[in-house]
């Protein structure tokens, strides 16, 4: 089942006063559960294709459909009610907020839909049980390594339990081990909960675990099957 639809995508920025485009017609489908690896060399329009998919930035033009309802319209209070409910987002800095620990940084989206405390902290609790982090719950991330600030990142990506998650270059800034490490994670929660997995890397061992893979390059879907 089809829970994420972009339709004839395509992105312009503005160098000055040069036009530079980053996508052009872009037609891609995400399934639920489905983890979709997007490759391509830099400038090939993968952070703005992700952005665009997790509502972080709008398309020039086309249309993204969200379970088959157009989004592309929505003013930006409904767009951050979406991201918020439906969406997670890992990134390759991490993006932890450091006076937080790894616990109140996972609580931290579910103080957004107001989940209650006690609830919040079993949930968060579980959730870093899970990613392998028990008994650092009260860590903050200057004290982590980076492959354990990633494993909260992911926790604190799922906990509102999302449909989609979106990940830029997740095992950038980790060893190989951590990665696979990491990666395996992402994997499992994407199998187990049916969570769709869309992550934009340059890492052959990210490209190797996709249901499926999208190859980007000047700003096109190319061999996308």
């Amino acid at each position: 089942m089809t829970i994420l639809e972009g339709r004839g995508l395509g992105r312009t920025y503005n160098l000055g006063s040069v036009p530079v485009p980053a996508l052009d017609d872009v037609h891609i489908k995400i399934d639920r559960g489905e983890f979709l690896v997007l490759q391509g060399p830099s400038g090939s329009g993968k952070t703005t294709l992700i952005n665009i998919l997790g509502l972080l930035d709008r398309a020039d033009e086309g249309e993204l459909l969200l379970e088959g309802q157009p989004v592309s319209g929505m003013n930006e209070d409904s767009l951050a009610d979406l991201r918020r409910d439906r969406f997670g987002f890992v990134f390759q800095t991490f993006n932890l907020i450091p006076v937080l620990t790894a616990m109140e940084n996972v609580e931290y989206p579910m103080t957004l839909k107001a989940v209650p405390r006690e609830t919040a902290r079993r949930r968060a609790r579980e959730l870093l049980s899970r990613v392998g982090l028990a008994g650092k719950e009260d860590v903050r991330p200057d004290l982590l390594s980076g492959g354990e600030r990633q494993r909260v990142a992911l926790a604190r990506a799922i906990v509102n339990e999302p449909q989609v998650v979106v990940a830029d270059e997740p095992t950038a800034n980790l060893d190989s081990r951590t990665a696979a490490s990491v990666l395996g994670l992402m994997r499992e929660l994407s199998d187990d909960r049916h969570v769709a997995f869309i992550v934009a890397t340059h890492d052959p061992s990210v490209v190797a675990m996709g249901h499926r893979v999208v190859t980007l390059r000047d700003g096109r879907t190319v061999g996308d099957p």
